[in-house]
């Protein structure tokens, strides 16, 4: 299982997780931040747990991308 988390407060909207992982995020139109689709919100921490090992190495080049460190990528 791949889990994907996205700490989103901290998010300075640079748009490279959107471009590495397009099916895993977006830009918010209200606030400029990037939204982890199909996650789940606990204190501001949204997570991804997802079976499809698809995603492991487009969010893994997104986290690495990330210049505030707020996504972190895990293979459990």
């Amino acid at each position: 299982m791949v889990v994907v988390t996205l700490q989103r407060n901290k998010c300075i909207g640079c748009n490279y997780c959107v471009e590495l992982a397009p099916n895993q995020f977006r830009m918010s139109k209200k606030d400029g931040k990037t939204v982890l689709l199909h996650s789940t919100d606990r204190k501001g921490f949204f997570t991804l747990k997802s079976n499809d090992y698809e995603v492991l190495e487009p969010c893994t080049e997104a986290s690495k991308a990330c210049p505030v460190n707020i996504i972190s990528v895990k293979d459990v």
